[in-house]
């Protein structure tokens, strides 16, 4: 186990990310096809191809789900990555042509560095390309370079976030997932705040839902903590929907406050269909607690950078 996306088997993940741009692409690619789940709460959301993993709709597999920076123009990048798959002979063979199913979920990173250089279809082809099973990058890399969190007293006291994974076993099942931290509000792990506004000259940590209550700022749709939690186990698409749709537990746990008007939270689920579900309870319950240490282990693997400091550097 590398407490890793790729622990589950039939997972690939690659990173592509510009460090003069200061954005990236995550792309997590499931070559045989995985059934898939989706579930956004938050209410600013940049996403594509999240209808078709409606229950009720004819598609039951997809072969890549993108993470990205650039906000709705980084959804350019699953272009690049239906091309790579294309020519690597992936996705739904139709009557004239292979078709992939790629979606995407995006976060708003336009603060960093350059807001006018954008993750585009090359950068995901790179990152689709760079897609390998002993792939263990976290932190600052692809879709979480230019991610930050901890934002109700506005920018200067935000704190960089970043790209966090994790995985869980129990005998042969294994629950696995990983997560792009770009949220409004703080990070705890279990009760402990672990980010929140930073005040650099006084050296103070705030509390944002001390904010919320003692202010009336506005906030601004630049936000979005956008993840993706995978297993080994036989879903159907119900349950893949309802394996995301739990999966916000975790986000609930890990970042207070969570889902508002400014978040675009989404979790896409995935089942490589390699074991049998025995105890779908248990599937759900493990999924809470591998997206909550997930979500710990992108604010503390992120480094300082872009003029705004990390965990480690306030701790």
């Amino acid at each position: 186990m590398k407490n890793y996306l790729t622990d589950v088997e039939g997972i690939k993940v690659g990173h592509f990310h510009d460090l003069d741009m200061g954005k990236g692409v995550s792309v997590i690619i499931c070559e045989d096809g995985a059934t898939p789940g989706v579930d956004v709460r938050g209410s600013a959301p940049g996403t594509r191809e999240t209808d078709l993993m409606q229950s009720e709709k004819l598609v039951d597999r997809v072969h890549a789900i993108v993470l990205s920076g650039g906000s709705a123009y980084g959804l350019d990048a699953s272009s690049g990555v239906m091309r790579f798959l294309e020519e690597n002979n992936i996705g739904f063979q139709t009557p004239f042509a292979l078709v992939p199913v790629v979606s995407q979920a995006v976060i708003y990173d336009l603060n960093s560095l350059d807001p006018g250089k954008r993750p585009n279809g090359q950068m995901g082809y790179d990152a689709a390309k760079n897609a390998n099973i002993d792939q263990i990058q976290r932190g600052c890399v692809g879709a979480g370079l230019g991610a930050t969190c901890s934002k109700t007293m506005g920018w200067d006291k935000a704190i960089k976030s970043g790209l966090g994974s994790n995985s869980v076993r129990h005998g042969d099942l294994v629950v696995s997932a990983l997560v792009v931290v770009n949220a409004l509000g703080d990070i705890y792990e279990a009760e402990t705040q672990l980010t929140g506004p930073y005040d650099r000259e006084t050296k103070t940590l705030f509390n944002s839902l001390d904010v919320l209550k003692s202010t009336n700022i506005g906030f601004t749709n630049t936000n979005t903590t956008i993840g993706v939690i995978a297993t080994n186990a036989k879903l159907t698409k119900p349950m893949a929907n309802k394996l995301a749709q739990i999966g916000h537990n975790a986000y609930a746990k890990a970042i207070r406050p969570v889902h508002t008007m400014s978040d675009g939270d989404t979790i896409f689920a995935l089942g490589t269909n390699k074991l049998e579900c025995e105890n779908f309870d248990l599937l759900l319950a493990l999924a809470v607690e591998t997206m909550e240490k997930a979500i710990v282990d992108a604010v503390k693997s992120a480094n300082s950078m872009h003029g705004y400091l990390a965990y480690k550097d306030i701790k």
